[in-house]
């Protein structure tokens, strides 16, 4: 629970907000960007929710609810004093059921990440609770109510350091993804990845881990710096980000479903086929395709219940691709 006085900081940096700024682009903070204001912004809203992240214990917060069982978690992250805020569902029963993780988008825009709401990826969660999957959507470090530092920071757009970004966001996807394999409910081997944008980028530098923990990783538009400058087909140093590529396919061991929508304007499918050849030239099995056009801007299909619709016959085929290695009895 966030006290009063936390709640009147909150609001209080959120008026500010609204006053001084519009909506930044995706991937790039705004050109004119009053930097102190900003800095005293950020403080305020991260102030709101230290003192009940610090005390906060990894587990369950709560009971069960609708739809599929939701129920918040907190989980560990790379700063203790920060657990990921993170929603749950399940299918009915004990279990144990295969773990699906979805990985959300993030932002440079320090503004747009601390107003960040929970993900939850609602459609694809029931797509996948419906197969049997228990689903995690977790909140990673410096996003809305989880707070705390962002390590997936990239740098400046000609400076853009895709490979580091992309494995801090490894990184926490796999903390999240270690802590549910304790639970009694999740089982520890067949688990998958579901990586949205940045989400995504980061699940490809997790396709080096083992096979029979994790079976599959799909991506719904994956990439980092699209909309440079705000304009929408343009990406921070794309060479970069298909020489990052390159590495990280390097060692891959995953198979990997590469999606995105025909009027995705952040990572267009010739791009994208670029990047995913990249990828694919470390030898590992990549099934790239292009999706037909989805909504008004195809990035954010995913989040939607005409996007996973959409996409239903190649999710299908992703998780029925790695057979699930069978759980052993206790």
């Amino acid at each position: 629970m966030v006290s009063r006085d936390g709640e009147r900081v909150q609001k209080t940096a959120a008026k500010l907000i609204r006053a001084r700024y519009s909506a930044g682009g995706l991937c790039t903070p705004p050109r004119h960007f009053m930097r102190s204001l900003n800095i005293a912004i950020v403080f305020l809203m991260l102030a709101a929710f230290a003192s009940a992240s610090a005390r906060a214990q990894n587990g369950p917060v709560g009971g069960e609810g609708e739809p599929w069982r939701k129920q918040q978690w907190h989980l560990p992250s790379s700063d203790a004093e920060h657990p990921a805020r993170s929603l749950l569902f399940r299918p009915p029963g004990d279990g144990p059921f295969r773990l699906a993780v979805i990985a959300h988008a993030t932002t440079q825009n320090v503004l747009r990440r601390v107003q960040m709401p929970q993900p939850e990826y609602t459609a694809l969660a029931a797509f996948l609770v419906a197969r049997g999957f228990t689903v995690l959507v977790p909140e990673r470090l410096g996003h809305g109510a989880t707070g705390g530092r962002y390590t997936e920071d990239q740098g400046g757009c000609d400076e853009a350091d895709y490979v580091k970004s992309g494995r801090a966001t490894a990184e926490q996807i796999s903390l999240a993804l270690e802590f549910m394999r304790g639970q009694n409910f999740v089982r520890k081997d067949g688990a998958v990845v579901l990586g949205h944008s940045a989400g995504g980028w980061g699940a490809l530098a997790l396709a080096t881990q083992d096979p029979k923990a994790l079976s599959a990783i799909v991506l719904f538009a994956p990439g980092r710096g699209g909309h440079a400058n705000d304009f929408p087909n343009r990406i921070c140093a794309p060479h970069t980000l298909i020489a990052a590529a390159t590495e990280f396919g390097k060692a891959a061991r995953i198979p990997v479903t590469w999606l995105v929508a025909a009027n995705d304007t952040y990572f267009a499918p010739a791009f994208s086929q670029q990047l995913a050849s990249a990828f694919r030239s470390g030898g590992d099995k990549v099934d790239f395709r292009s999706i037909p056009a989805s909504g008004s801007e195809g990035h954010w299909m995913i989040e939607t219940e005409a996007g996973v619709k959409a996409v239903s016959a190649e999710l299908d085929r992703a998780l029925k691709a790695a057979p699930p290695v069978a759980a052993k009895k206790p």
